[in-house]
């Protein structure tokens, strides 16, 4: 019982660190070729956060119960997700204001 628990908890830093990487590179990309440095963290939010979502709706349960069976696994991954966007536009404001014209 003990091993699947540590296992869970160990794919669960895995796969958060893996989101946050995964965004923080596609927004950095994205900041780069677009020019923008707080769109990747809006797209985020506004375009990935609600297919996750209705990836995981069942339509036989109401609202607050859809809620309710998110597991916190899926918000950590989310968070983790948007914390990769948001530090993809914060690196590229950084590095425009040391300077840096090509980002």
């Amino acid at each position: 019982m003990a091993g699947g628990i540590l296992g869970g908890i160990l794919f669960g830093i895995i796969g958060s660190l893996l989101c946050l990487v995964l965004f923080f590179g596609i927004g950095f990309i994205l900041n780069m070729l677009i020019k923008t440095t707080w769109f990747p963290f809006w797209m985020f939010l506004v375009i990935v956060v609600p297919i996750g979502i209705w990836q995981l709706w069942q339509n036989d349960l109401s609202v607050a119960e859809n809620i309710r069976s998110m597991l916190v696994s899926d918000m950590i991954l989310i968070a983790a997700g948007a914390a990769g966007a948001y530090l993809s536009g914060w690196a590229i404001r950084a590095l425009r204001r040391g300077g840096y014209k090509m980002f």
